[in-house]
């Protein structure tokens, strides 16, 4: 078995993944680039096993461990969302600023809505 093949599908795999990451604001989306991630390396870790002809097959081993630390992590990852979705009522990471109480977030939102009366006068002059 040639090892480019798998190599080259990991890397495609896990720069989807990075650029999910980057590019998504959905935090349901970025969980799952996540796991493409780390199923790149999973493949990767197969691959290695499979062309070293390791009898101790220990990227196996480690691509169960990695598999249980991922399922654990969508398991904590999705429980966080959902509690940040009932209060907060979005899945929207920029809209996610604080974890603190909902209520001094609310109150930070409509002092930056309140701005000065010549903001917009300072703010003509420094893109000027």
């Amino acid at each position: 078995m040639h090892l480019v093949y798998p190599a080259v599908l990991a890397a495609l795999l896990f720069a989807v993944g990075v650029y999910g990451v980057l590019a998504r604001r959905n935090v349901v989306l970025v969980l799952m680039s996540v796991e493409l991630m780390l199923n790149a390396v999973n493949l990767n870790l197969v691959a290695f096993d499979a062309w070293l002809r390791d009898s101790l097959h220990a990227g196996q081993a480690l691509t169960l461990f990695t598999i249980t630390v991922a399922a654990a992590e969508i398991g904590l990852g999705l429980a966080i969302v959902l509690l940040v979705f009932r209060t907060r009522g979005t899945a929207d990471i920029d809209r996610i600023t604080a974890l603190g109480d909902p209520a001094e977030a609310d109150t930070r939102e409509t002092a930056a809505d309140e701005a000065p009366a010549g903001t917009e006068a300072l703010k003509g002059q420094a893109v000027a």
